[in-house]
């Protein structure tokens, strides 16, 4: 369905502006900057293109931008002064992400409508409700928000209408009496639900409530299909012969990669190391040379536990700060008393102390731009600067918190200074995991038994 004269919600003014002046070459490795209302340098690149409307000569701009808390997007805007028309898109800058996203919206009030939504080319979008479905790479990506959604399906739909009251008077009819229910949804007058499922990662939708847990917003993660793959084009590596095994736990090894804040080659170390009292996990490091940039990522060396992990940590003195920790990509983070939940796959897996751990939330709270940004309510400023203050007296010991980690794969740990004794500040639990966590973990439709002979599985 096509966009033409309509401009989305909530696309930042840069792209539709025009420019006083050509913006100056940024420097390698500053191309993407962050939005900011602030930078005057951050000015959209004009070039003069044509007009598929009426074959003249149009502007095309071009802002090459990074969504803190996201990621780095390429937002286009085409307009002719000479027959009006426009047109506006977006375009992923950045990898495709080794998951899949999507995100379950009800919406349930008004203040629903205006959150910001990211969708890529490669999301489909579906109203259960009224068994509407906007497959994928059928629209170009849009930065807009839930009721522009809406509003560009019904654009979509209404554009071809007069060609089909003239030939098909009976379709006409039943798409207008869709177009009239999708015109209903943008009132609200009862709770619907809007699904973006995304295969490449990309999409995003706003949590007005950060950094509380948003109940009308489930964000789930999932391994892609092989068809989800190959719509992607990627394509599986080809299985390689397996080389004689070595003892690498005392080796630090390293490969090529591109870094994930200027994409300029760099270099990756990589080691296995055990954790007294728990498991074998791998960590690894990049720094890049070119802009400084230095991130850490965790894995766990081992499989998938029989029983969830649940720890939950008083913390009651200074020096509780300095206790080792290790948070996997399945472990979810709570502080009560913060009204705080973490979801799983944030922040990725991490190896660090409590508080670095406690310093990373704060960091990705406070940075968030659709809390503090322009957009942002004097409400929502308030409620993320008490936050921000509650977790500094978390820090220098004066706010006594619980810090649990939920993980339904047991690969988290937090460490026990009185080991092999009990913790008196600290309580392990394990527990079932649920069906829905199992499914989330992928071990619902996992084989386990009977797999080499094809027998079935002995229960």
């Amino acid at each position: 369905m096509s966009a033409g004269g309509a401009v989305e919600p909530g696309l930042p003014a840069a792209a539709a502006a025009p420019s006083p002046a050509p913006a100056r070459d940024p420097g390698p490795g500053h191309l993407f900057r962050p939005i900011s209302a602030e930078d005057e340098e951050q000015q959209p690149t004009e070039i003069e293109s044509l007009c598929m409307n009426c074959y003249r000569n149009g502007m095309t701009r071009l802002l090459l931008t990074k969504i803190p808390f996201f990621r780095e997007i390429i937002v286009s805007s085409f307009s002719c002064e000479h027959c009006g028309w426009n047109n506006t898109e977006i375009q992923s800058a950045g990898r495709i992400q080794d998951q899949g996203v999507r995100y379950t919206l009800t919406v349930r009030a008004q203040e629903d409508m205006d959150r910001e939504v990211v969708k890529t080319d490669s999301a489909t979008t579906r109203i259960p409700e009224l068994d509407f479905e906007i497959p994928a790479f059928s629209q170009k990506g849009a930065l807009t928000t839930v009721e522009g959604l809406i509003s560009r399906a019904i654009s979509g739909l209404e554009q071809d209408q007069p060609t089909r009251r003239a030939n098909e008077e009976a379709v006409a009819e039943r798409i207008d009496e869709f177009i009239a229910k999708l015109k209903e949804l943008k009132q609200v007058a009862s709770p619907f639900t809007l699904i973006i499922d995304d295969p490449s990662g990309n999409s995003f939708v706003e949590n007005p409530h950060a950094p509380r847990k948003d109940d009308a917003l489930v964000i789930t993660h999932y391994n892609r299909t092989l068809q989800q793959e190959e719509m992607l084009g990627l394509q599986a590596e080809a299985p390689e012969e397996k080389p004689e095994e070595e003892d690498i736990r005392n080796e630090v090894l390293q490969f090529n990669t591109n870094c994930p804040e200027c994409n300029a080659p760099a270099q990756t170390n990589m080691k296995l190391v055990q954790i007294p009292h728990f498991k074998e996990v791998i960590i690894m490091a990049t720094n890049c040379e070119n802009c400084g940039h230095r991130t850490n990522e965790v894995k766990s060396g081992g499989a998938v536990e029989p029983l969830g992990t649940r720890i939950t940590f008083h913390i009651t003195d200074p020096s509780d700060m300095t206790r080792d920790l290790l948070k996997s990509e399945t472990c979810r983070v709570e502080i009560p008393e913060l009204e705080f939940e973490l979801g799983m796959a944030v922040l990725g897996g991490k190896f660090t102390t409590l508080e670095g751990m406690l310093k990373d939330i704060r960091e990705l709270v406070t940075k968030n731009p659709f809390t503090l940004g322009d957009s942002s309510s004097p409400g929502q400023t308030e409620k993320l600067q008490e936050f921000s203050q509650k977790l500094d007296q978390i820090l220098e010991g004066i706010l006594k918190a619980h810090f649990i980690m939920d993980d339904p794969a047991g690969n988290s740990y937090l460490q026990n200074v009185y080991a092999p004794e009990d913790d008196p500040e600290m309580k392990v639990e394990h527990y079932k995991r649920t069906f829905d966590q199992n499914e989330e973990l992928g071990l619902n439709d996992m084989k386990t038994e009977g797999y080499e002979t094809g027998l079935p599985a002995q229960r």
